[in-house]
């Protein structure tokens, strides 16, 4: 691939390896230089230089990442990896020169200085240098599972350098970082640093909840915060809520017709125990009897469900939405089996979509 650039390194390459000259010989070097595709496995040896979040801090200072966490749908092949900065300038030209870059990213959006990354499982080679018209500043070349914990591969150049070998593996939810050579310790300037990201497994859970309330008392969407905020279990994560818009028509309701999404990263052996929080929580500050529990367990549906749309814009059954959660992979957990099955798988679909979870069907923000 060829990467254009007013300032590089020079890069030898022999034998499937690569090596950086000392700075003091760094040089600018004309555009249109060629590199050789090299696979980013090739930049990791058995000797590394191994940090953790404290090292790293101790080493650069207190930078600005304020969260990272990885889950992973091993049957999907994806990775969900969030982080929180404190500046939103950061995280969004990060999140640019990523999707740019390509590698292992498949789609990225922010939310205030909330970045989500959908990603491939495995190496992907990424068009990685100094920012340009097809190619990214800083990239994410690598997502891997080994044993219970999660392995992200990333490369920066310059400033983003500065946010791939310092910033971000000083964030909490990060076990330690991993660098190739001492080289990549050093940061700044028109730099390349590489660095493997280590951090705890997790899976992702989303729980859709409807029908808590009734006209005279209760609202869902307080009960599910409130569940979700109050829970402690060690090994959860509670990530974040959405108000799901359900069909306004519907006769049987409340008044405004809403279901409640939560999500939570959860590690490995704590889903049951979650779940039965939840169930419990729910259930038992209930003042409807006919609530929903909806239950999916992973990063991404294999297909997209029609009743996304239905659950907005028609009348449905019970028997709809059992019919649905079964050949979607939802379960539900509630002990009623009532009516307020329809939102709560409602609320799982719509879970993870965006804003347009809130309005009516077809409206965007």
């Amino acid at each position: 691939m060829t990467y254009e650039s007013e300032s590089w390194y020079v890069v030898h390459l022999w034998a499937g390896q690569s090596r950086c000259l000392p700075s003091s010989s760094l040089q600018p070097i004309p555009l249109n230089i060629v590199i050789n595709d090299i696979l980013v496995n090739d930049y990791f040896g058995d000797i590394m230089i191994t940090l953790t979040p404290d090292e790293v801090r101790a080493r650069f200072g207190p930078l600005f990442s304020m969260k990272f966490l990885a889950m992973v749908d091993q049957n999907a092949g994806l990775a969900e990896i969030r982080e929180h900065c404190r500046a939103r300038g950061t995280i969004e030209w990060d999140a640019a020169n990523r999707v740019r870059a390509k590698g292992a990213v498949e789609s990225c959006h922010v939310e205030g200085t909330t970045m989500t990354m959908l990603a491939r499982l495995g190496v992907s080679p990424a068009k990685f240098g100094a920012a340009g018209q097809e190619i990214g500043g800083q990239a994410l070349e690598g997502v891997e599972v080994v044993g219970d914990e999660v392995v992200t591969t990333w490369s920066g150049i310059a400033g983003a350098g500065v946010g791939v070998a310092a910033c971000l593996p000083q964030a909490p939810g990060v076990i330690r970082a991993e660098y190739p050579t001492e080289d990549d310790l050093k940061i700044g300037g028109a730099r390349v640093c590489r660095v493997r990201i280590v951090s705890p497994l997790y899976e992702k859970v989303t729980i859709g909840i409807d029908d808590t309330d009734t006209r005279e008392e209760g609202a869902t969407w307080v009960l599910a915060l409130k569940c979700a905020e109050g829970c402690t279990i060690p090994g959860v994560e509670y990530l974040d809520m959405r108000l799901v818009q359900l069909n306004p028509a519907v006769p049987k309701k409340t008044t405004n017709c809403v279901g409640s999404a939560l999500n939570f990263a959860v590690r490995p052996g704590k889903v049951d125990e979650l779940l039965e929080y939840v169930r419990d929580f729910i259930e038992s500050e209930a003042v409807s009897n006919d609530t929903g529990i909806a239950v999916y367990r992973g990063i991404a549906f294999a297909e997209e469900s029609p009743y996304a749309k239905r659950v907005k814009t028609e009348l449905l059954t019970v028997d709809d939405a059992e019919a649905e959660a079964a050949r979607m992979g939802v379960r539900f957990i509630d002990s009623t089996g009532r009516k307020g099955r329809i939102g709560a798988l409602g609320a799982v679909l719509w879970g993870n979509k965006g804003v347009e979870a809130a309005g009516l069907y077809g409206e965007t923000l």
